[in-house]
């Protein structure tokens, strides 16, 4: 039986981003051998996946915390990847996504630092997020990272190193459409609203400074940031990393699994009615209301949305923005994440730090 195209076609895309997520290159390399057909890559990345978490709960059984904290990270990174674009197959999407919850939850007393579950009441429903915080002798500004269309808070851990080590507190966050979140909340615009009801969550807290909140996304999350960026004030910096100027111009070019991924979360009942829905997500009339600092980077290989989207949203904001382009980058300049994650990490911190 010949190869199923669409497995070389998602390798090709998103190896790159496997890789700087944590998935170990050896791992990759026997699951490229292994997945022929489409149908089997849930089965055969959860199968993978649960190698590793079993490792890890072996270790956690003869109290070897930070061994058992490592494996079950990894764990539920491949239980992300069994299903991350396996959206229209709900059966096994939320089977490997349970998965996943289990083994982050799991591992997050142990990380350094620990990661703390919370929840944010939003529309009658709640917004899910992993809190992670430095050790600091005050309270420190956060770093909201939002994820792309078929990714996740959990697949943000690699991300939020690099604002934790700069002295930012974490908040990876799954919003409406988005992991976690996307199983009472669909895709939506009103994004001040969302980063609205974080800041009036994390406002209740004294351990972080909620008066210097920076929102980070990638991909999709990198349409959603300046969005928030535009209707909610409070938003002292935002980072947008590849993401669309208008959602429904890039959408029809994207891989055919990405599309009803789109459909899936955002309740389409077609994919006629998803380019209806994605024609609503532009920054057209929204940019120009971003006048907080903004950092837009783009990677010049990418294959999924043109640099041109994000050359339009720094021309267009009110505020200090930065247009920032690695010409040998990929989506996400994940080919290249030790240069997107020091850019990122040490512009925010210098942002909402004042320095």
């Amino acid at each position: 039986m010949p190869r199923d195209p669409q497995v070389d076609l998602i390798f090709s895309h998103f190896t790159p981003r496997y890789v700087a997520t944590g998935v170990d290159p050896n791992d990759l390399e026997r699951l490229r051998a292994t997945i022929e057909r489409w149908d089997d890559w849930c089965r055969v990345w959860s199968d993978e996946a649960a190698k590793h978490a079993q490792f890890g709960e072996e270790a956690l059984q003869f109290g070897r915390r930070v061994t058992a904290s490592e494996s079950l990270l990894r764990a539920a990174i491949y239980y992300h990847y069994a299903k991350h674009l396996f959206a229209d197959r709900p059966d096994q999407y939320r089977a490997a996504h349970d998965a996943m919850l289990r083994c982050y939850r799991l591992a997050a007393p142990d990380m350094d630092p620990p990661a703390e579950h919370l929840t944010f009441p939003f529309d009658g429903a709640q917004l899910h997020g992993w809190l992670r915080r430095p050790v600091s002798p005050s309270p420190p500004p956060v770093a909201v990272i939002l994820p792309g269309l078929d990714a996740c808070k959990e697949e943000l851990h690699a991300w939020s190193e690099a604002f934790l080590a700069r002295g930012l507190a974490t908040l990876t966050l799954d919003g409406p459409g988005q992991g976690e979140s996307a199983l009472a909340l669909p895709i939506r615009t009103d994004w001040g609203q969302v980063i609205g009801a974080v800041i009036d969550g994390l406002r209740a807290r004294q351990d972080v400074d909620a008066d210097a909140v920076g929102v980070v996304g990638q991909s999709l999350g990198a349409f959603y940031a300046p969005l928030a960026a535009s209707q909610e004030p409070r938003i002292k910096a935002c980072v947008a990393n590849c993401g669309p100027y208008d959602w429904g111009r890039v959408l029809p070019q994207m891989p055919k699994v990405s599309q009803e991924v789109f459909r899936v979360r955002s309740g389409a009942a077609s994919l006629e009615q998803a380019y209806q829905i994605a024609n609503g997500l532009t920054l057209d009339g929204a940019a120009p209301r971003i006048q907080c600092p903004l950092l837009v980077v783009f990677g010049g290989g990418d294959r999924l949305i043109p640099p041109a989207e994000g050359e339009r949203l720094a021309r267009e904001a009110s505020g200090p923005s930065k247009f920032v382009l690695y010409p040998e980058g990929n989506h996400v300049c994940f080919n290249i994440s030790y240069k997107f994650r020091a850019l990122t990490g040490d512009w925010l911190a210098e942002t909402l730090f004042g320095t």
